[in-house]
């Protein structure tokens, strides 16, 4: 198996459901009502629930694996800068910017909903051939 080079790009898609949403909140113990309480968040910040940042971030994990090679996250910055509401289509992108030597590779993440960026950052991982 090949290893990730710069230039080397991944996309995943996925539509964020109000089911995801809840299952994400068991699993975390993330019980803002922000994400939760039609009512409540209604009259707050986002008109309505929202996914959970994390949550639009994990398809960010999903583009890195998509990467050559077995990726494994060293570091991630995120900027969250859009909300991400139920039945909304996320598009998350990683892109291999520069190799960093020792199997280390800087990668411009981004997750988007039609045009509008949601989550932009930057990781670094490793890309490892995989023995066997």
């Amino acid at each position: 198996m090949s290893t990730a080079s710069p230039g080397d790009r991944s996309e995943v898609s996925q539509r964020i459901t109000t089911d995801h949403i809840e299952r994400f909140a068991d699993l975390t113990g993330d019980e803002n009502p922000l994400h939760l309480d039609p009512e409540y968040a209604a009259e707050g910040l986002f008109d309505g629930p929202v996914a959970h940042g994390m949550l639009v971030a994990g398809l960010i994990s999903s583009a890195l694996a998509s990467l050559p090679g077995d990726v494994v996250y060293l570091s991630q910055d995120l900027s969250f800068e859009a909300p991400v509401h139920p039945d909304q289509t996320v598009t998350a992108t990683a892109e291999v910017l520069e190799d960093l030597g020792d199997d280390r590779y800087r990668v411009e993440t981004t997750a988007r909903v039609e045009d509008d960026v949601v989550v932009s950052g930057e990781a670094t991982v490793l890309s490892l051939a995989h023995e066997g």
